[in-house]
């Protein structure tokens, strides 16, 4: 049993001393044509390493042209913003006993719901108290805002307003962060 693992240590590389090491790190160095170094000198692996297409791209990307959403022009500043999918309406003063359902029903008068998340407190399976509702048109989403603003759902007053948007949210005491725009 023991001479089976002598052996495969015998074909093992010999174990150099510091000295031996620096002695060949310059003569690897030299010999290193043909492998990628960055701006420093630093050797480079992996893949597009030393691609210039993917770093053009890379720099076009990030040229301070983030950032740019579709929006709309308001009194207050900047408007509400588009998601990805859709105009999504932050609804609050959701009742904890309320489901999916009772705020479907109360939101589809003003359009097709796209989707509506209706977040559940973990701990005592209740509503959270607030529910994100998305429509595909925007003159659908404001219908609903102005709509179920300061309506009752299940004996509780519905505070509702863009999900995304910069400004105060009105009507309301602010926790969102103020911006100057």
């Amino acid at each position: 049993k023991g001479g089976k693992a002598r052996g495969r240590m015998a074909d093992a590389e010999p174990v150099m001393d510091e000295d031996e090491y620096e002695e060949e790190a310059p003569q690897q160095a030299a010999g290193s044509k043909g492998k990628r170094t960055d701006d420093a000198g630093r050797r480079v692996k992996g893949r597009g390493a030393s691609d210039t297409a993917a770093r053009m791209e890379h720099e076009g990307r990030y040229s301070g042209r983030s950032g740019q959403f579709e929006s709309l022009e308001t009194d207050g500043g900047k408007g509400p913003a588009k998601s990805v999918e859709g105009w999504i309406i932050f609804v609050m003063g959701i009742n904890e006993e309320a489901n999916e359902e009772d705020v479907y029903d109360k939101f589809s008068d003003f359009g097709d719901i796209k989707n509506l998340q209706l977040p559940l407190d973990r701990r005592t399976g209740f509503v959270k108290g607030y529910a994100l509702v998305e429509f595909e048109l925007r003159k659908e989403a404001q219908a609903a805002i102005e709509g179920m603003n300061g309506a009752d759902l299940m004996e509780q007053t519905l505070s509702v307003d863009w999900a995304f948007s910069k400004g105060p949210i009105k009507g309301r005491a602010s926790t969102r962060r103020k911006t100057d725009a």
